[in-house]
Order: C-alpha cells, then structure tokens, then sequence
C-alpha cells in the first residue's frame, strides 16, 4: 500500500484519485446500516469522508461509531471528485483515529440567540458562516497590503498609546501611564502625517479604540483601521485613491471568495458595480437628495414591499408547516432551516416597519449644517447602485485639522465614501490644513493642550506641503462586501459596549 500524502481539504483538489492524510475535527455526522458520513472540517474547508465498515478495520470502525461532533480526528482514504459533495470532492476512508472525543457541543443547529452566540464566540468561530466571514476578512486584509505595496507605499506603525484626543477628548479610553494620564488612539493619523512627510506615501493599519455608548450595528469599541496619508495629495487625489483602493478590495473577494460569498447567500451583483465609477455628491446636494420628494416615494415604496415580502414569508412557513408531519428526516431538517431563515426575515420587516417613518421624519426635518445620521446615509445611498463619495462638509462637525475650502470658508475639504445597500460611512478622511496660525487657532477653539501638539505644529514649520489622507473601517468594510446585519461577526472577537467576554 501506498504511503499516504498529508494534505488540507482546500489542496484535495490537488490529489484526486490519490491516498491522502487528513487532521480536522468533526463538523457533522449522519449514519446509515454500515456506513457513516463525516464531515470534516481542518480550517481551511470541509469535506465528506465515507467509513464503509466493509473497508476499514475495527479500530477505525470504532473511533468513526464514537466520534462526537467537534472530536478531534486523522483519518486516511483515498479522494474522489464529486461535485454533488461539499467542496466537490470526498475521501473512501481507509483508516481512521480518534484524537479526542469531544463533549457534548453546546452550538448545535438549532437557533441560538445572539448573547448565547456571542458568549461561545470561541466555539461559535468553528462553524461555516463565521468560517466564510473572516475568510474575507483575510482577503480584505491582503488586498489592502497589496494594494498599497504595489503603489510605492510603505506600511508604518502609529503608537497605541497617546497623550492627547485626535477627534474629541468624549470618546478617549482614558489609562494611569507612570503617573499621568494616557489614551488608546482613536486614530492614527496625525501620527501618519509626521510619516508622510519623511517617507511621502505610507499607510498604517492597527487597531482603534472608541468609547461611544453606542449599541448600534455599525460600531465596536476596538476595531481596526487602514489610514493612508499622502503627501502632495489634494482632495480629489485622496477620493479617486479611496475609490481605487475599494474596487480592488471588491474586485479581489469576487475572484478569490467565490466559495465564502456563496455560503453567506451574498448576492454578488452590487459588488460587481462596485468596482469602479463612484459618483461624486457634494454635501449641499446630499442634503438636497435627502430631502427630497424621491426620497419620500422611495420610503412609501418600501414600506408596501415590506407588506408583499411578508404576506409571501407567512405563507411560505404555514406551508412548511403543513407539509412537516410527512416529510422526511431530511426533509424537515430543510423546513427548519428555512424557517429559521423565515422568522429572522420577519423580525426585520417588523423593525424596518417601525424604523422607517421615523426615518422619513428625520431626513424631512434635516437642516444645513449637521452631520448625517445613518438612516440618512441609508436614504441617501439608495439613490445609487454602487458606492457614493460625499464631499465638503460643513467644518463645525469635522476634525480640526481639516483643511477650509478655498471657495466657500463654510465647509471643509473632507469626504466620505458611502457603500449602498444601507452600510453607510466605510471611509472618512479629506485634505489636511497647511497653515500653522489656522492649525493652532483651532486647536485652542476646541479647548485641546497646545503643548501636546507642539511636535504637530512642527510638520508645518518645516516644509509644510498639499497633503491628505483617509481612514478605512475594516469590520465596517467586511459587513458590506459579505452583506451581514451586524459587524460584530466581522472580527473574531468583538468588543462592544457591554461585551469584554471571552
């Protein structure tokens, strides 16, 4: 007999018809007269592997009969291609070890709420859609660092720990640092100013910490940041590079996840329009948009299809109902999976029903000057069918180093850039102020030590220049691109307003 080859799931491919080695853990298992059909998972995918009790020995017999799910398992066998199979292909096994036997596995397929999840997020990282999940999260990561090495840009490290608020001192995680007080970074970027103006075009990517009592879906205390910064760079530079920096993030996950996306049921067309071609819109004419009787009649429209979607959900599962006392085992598994699906579809027409008249209500009351909620980057965004860049915002609401427009001193030269579908702000940056009068005014306006920007200043002392630069959302831009309710599931472990566990 031939020796076996130690492989992964994600190379059987490699080996079709060949004698392989395979370590994973148990994904599931189901079992007729004689055989068992295992799924395995090792990490980098899953596949069937079938124990014919006629083909292996006792031993392996044995250690399949005992296996529980998520034991630990190395088995041998020789690979199939089988596109009806998870992965398209299988493994006959031909010997097999039980490594551990696992306990009871508190995850099973039934519905557990989200505190349970959350809780076993340890556990709750082992299954399929959290498998998919941050597998694009690892594309998202590589194809920013290819993105920016390709263009002559050097990855710098911005300090964790700081002395002073880059964006307000209300949302600064405040530390005893030898006896004075220190901060998590809310950004890196002033940091990355000083970087650019030794090194000319660097990008940072580390985490971020805000301490906003925030519940929403959109935002976490600790996540992770890309921050570009430019030198000789103006606004219109940093837009079209934001642009240019997510059609190659989308562009990489369609090609390389097409597996993951299709597991999370991703419907892939609003990426594909995302790859290029992001219209500009100024914040007057956002404002204008939002506003506006379209906007109106696009709320009146929703709401009615809400009422469609729901009669069609509730039919669907009175049938499934109807049809559960003589299906099969298969069968009913099916039907609940699919009810689950149809109950959680149904809680979210219910808040979409509540959410959006107050929605409506907001955006007709909004007046010049304030910043835009997230029902109203929502509203705005279904104007479009791919991401949008808004531009030039009123200065009162954006950072002080922001630099004024030349043409109208009321706004300031920054942008946001909007992905559709409601996932709102995933960028936020604009061009940097040069004057170091205007720059140290404004820190005093905003009430922050000036002799904690004294090392800031200096980049306007010496060779002062056009420069710009923006902040990337990783969990923020992984939720769109994978098309999911909540971000929290975008990192592995996510740390919110109540939750610092496990």
């Amino acid at each position: 007999m031939s020796t076996p080859i130690y492989t992964t799931i994600d190379h059987l491919k490699d080996h079709d018809g060949g004698l392989v080695m395979l370590k994973g853990w148990l994904y599931n298992k189901r079992s007729s007269k004689g055989l068992h059909f295992l799924v395995l998972r090792d990490g980098s995918g899953l596949s069937q592997c079938v124990v014919n009790q006629e083909l292996v020995d006792e031993a392996s017999w044995d250690g399949a009969e005992e296996a529980t799910q998520e034991s630990a398992l190395e088995l041998t066998g020789t690979v199939r291609s089988d596109e009806k199979q998870v992965g398209g292909y299988e493994v006959q096994v031909s010997s097999l070890k039980l490594l551990h036997k696992a306990e009871e596995y508190p995850i099973t397929p039934k519905e557990h709420g989200v505190d349970f999840l959350m809780n076993h997020r340890h556990l709750w990282l082992r299954s399929q859609r959290q498998w998919a999940i941050l597998r694009v999260r690892n594309s998202v990561i590589m194809s920013i660092h290819n993105f920016y090495q390709e263009r002559g840009f050097l990855q710098m490290d911005a300090p964790i720990l700081t002395g002073t608020a880059v964006e307000g001192t209300s949302t600064l995680f405040e530390m005893e640092y030898f006896g004075r007080s220190a901060y998590l970074t809310q950004s890196g970027q002033l940091h990355g100013e000083a970087m650019a103006m030794a090194f000319g075009k660097i990008y940072t990517f580390g985490p971020t910490f805000r301490a906003e009592k925030s519940k929403t879906r959109r935002h976490l205390t600790e996540f992770w940041m890309i921050e570009p910064e430019m030198a000789f760079y103006d606004l219109d530079m940093a837009m079209q590079l934001a642009e240019d920096m997510l059609g190659r993030i989308v562009g990489d996950a369609l090609k390389n996840c097409q597996a993951e996306l299709e597991i999370l049921d991703r419907d892939l067309e609003p990426l594909k329009r995302s790859i290029s071609g992001y219209p500009r819109v100024s914040y007057d004419k956002a404002v204008e948009i939002l506003k506006g009787a379209k906007t109106a009649q696009m709320v009146t429209d929703k709401l009615a299809g809400l009422d469609v979607e729901e009669l069609a959900l509730k039919g669907e599962s009175a049938q499934g109902k109807d049809e559960y006392g003589q299906a099969k085992k298969w069968q009913k598994k099916k039907i609940d999976t699919r009810e689950i699906e149809i109950q959680r579809r149904l809680a979210e027409i219910e808040e979409d029903r509540r959410n959006l008249p107050n929605w409506l209500a907001s955006a007709k009351a909004f007046e010049w000057g304030h910043d835009f909620g997230g029902s109203d980057e929502t509203l705005i965004t279904w104007h479009f069918d791919r991401p949008i860049i808004v531009h030039r915002f009123p200065h009162e609401f954006k950072a002080f180093y922001m630099k004024r427009d030349p043409e109208d001193d009321r706004v300031a030269l920054g942008m946001d850039v909007l992905a559709p579908e409601g996932y709102g702000e995933i960028v936020g940056g604009g061009e940097r102020a040069t004057d170091l009068a205007f720059l140290q005014a404004q820190v005093k306006k905003h009430g922050l030590p000036e002799e904690a920007f004294t090392w800031y200043f200096d980049l306007r002392r010496y060779g002062s220049v056009t420069h710009s630069g923006f902040g990337l959302g990783l969990e923020r831009t992984v939720t769109w691109i994978c098309g999911l309710p909540h971000l929290r599931e975008t990192i592995p472990f996510a740390r919110t307003l109540d939750r610092l566990y496990p």
